[in-house]
């Protein structure tokens, strides 16, 4: 009797164990955003420490914008994550090493080269016409809706400045709500330079002081790795099964904007937009979505990803790291803008993917060209001729 009463209160605990469980995975994930913020600031004053000949090196890299956008591509698909990626750049921008009219563009590439990891998962299904047919349009509208909104937005940024103005003018603005933002005088910024010059001490201790520019580049990137991998992990392991809970309960109630918020709270709380939109291809394959259901998350998790940046922006000292953070933003809100509330605009990116996805089971060879084509020789190829 007494085995059968231990028995019963087993379940009783099941709930309070759940709650602790989430309790240190949030917790541990607080210290791993801490973490990705020291990891910024280390990669600015190594990159600050190399002096104006890196700034030159630098600069006739990404000479044009085409060139910075084919960059911002390259560095995603290499290292599988935006978030890294638009980390890095505002480093850069805060160390003083790009303006950010040269980053903007990185940015934008950055958005197309995270909608690689969708399109490899789509290629689980490659054996099953149907299913792949529906999977690789599902993977490609992220695409297409990038490089669209690219075709559009990058002319009016070189030609007129538009995404530049709209970020400056919105940093401003939150420069005049919290004047403490960009001068390094905030708590927060005070708790991350702490450690970091403990970093600088120790290698300078160390005898290191030749390389110390090579030591917190090194030191940075690696946390931002580690930081933005741990992340993930927490908070996948915190979502896990709420995601496509949480997506079939709004598409049911018809998607559209529903969904785009889906998408967008969904990529927040992973820190991984290719999570989200990688948990779409399979449900879009086996019919439980429609693609133009879809399609929304997608945008949501495209503009969820871009929160990444705003954070890292906390850590450097410079005002124009929030500008190109917010330009980040600034790309996939006019993006959104442009096709999403417009029927006739929005069946475009719709229209592409489903037809890429026909062509797709036709020809395998398809899928191969356009994936390396894309992601590979196009990047390689700019930077090589630039």
């Amino acid at each position: 009797m007494e085995d059968t009463g231990a028995r019963s209160d087993n379940p009783a605990r099941l709930p309070f164990m759940g709650w602790v469980e989430t309790s240190v995975r949030l917790t541990l994930t607080l210290l791993f955003l801490y973490l990705f913020l020291i990891g910024v600031k280390s990669l600015e004053k190594g990159i600050s420490s190399f002096g104006s000949d890196f700034v030159d090196q630098v600069f006739s890299s990404v000479a044009n914008p085409i060139a910075g956008l084919a960059a911002g591509v390259l560095a995603t698909v290499l290292v599988q994550s935006s978030s890294v990626t638009t980390a890095t750049i505002v480093g850069l921008v805060g160390a003083g090493v790009l303006p950010v009219e040269t980053a903007v563009p990185m940015v934008m590439g950055a958005n197309i080269g995270t909608t690689v990891t969708n399109t490899l998962a789509s290629l689980g299904h490659v054996r099953q016409s149907a299913y792949f047919q529906r999977a690789f349009a599902a993977a490609t509208v992220h695409d297409y809706f990038n490089l669209l909104s690219v075709a559009i937005l990058l002319p009016l940024e070189v030609a007129f400045g538009l995404i530049t103005r709209i970020a400056t003018g919105f940093a401003n603005l939150v420069g005049d709500i919290l004047p403490e933002v960009g001068t390094g005088s905030s708590p927060i910024k005070s708790a991350i330079k702490t450690p970091v010059s403990w970093i600088v001490d120790a290698i300078e201790s160390l005898g290191w002081a030749g390389v110390k520019g090579a030591v917190l580049l090194i030191v940075g990137i690696g946390l931002i790795f580690m930081a933005l991998w741990m992340i993930t992990r927490q908070m996948k392991a915190v979502m896990s099964g709420r995601i496509e809970n949480a997506i079939n309960g709004v598409l049911s109630k018809g998607g559209g904007s529903g969904a785009l918020l889906a998408g967008l709270v969904m990529t927040i709380a992973v820190q991984s937009s290719s999570i989200t939109t990688s948990i779409l291809v399979p449900l879009v394959a086996a019919g439980v979505l429609t693609l133009r259901n879809a399609f929304p998350v997608t945008l949501g998790a495209n503009l969820g990803t871009t929160v990444t940046a705003l954070l890292a922006s906390i850590a450097a000292d410079s005002p124009d790291a929030l500008v190109i953070a917010l330009a980040h933003v600034t790309f996939n809100v006019l993006g959104i803008l442009i096709f999403y509330p417009w029927p006739r605009l929005r069946r475009i990116p719709l229209v592409l993917a489903e037809r890429t996805g026909e062509a797709a089971v036709k020809r395998k060879s398809i899928v191969a060209a356009y994936v390396i084509g894309l992601f590979i020789i196009a990047p390689v190829a700019i930077l090589w001729i630039a």
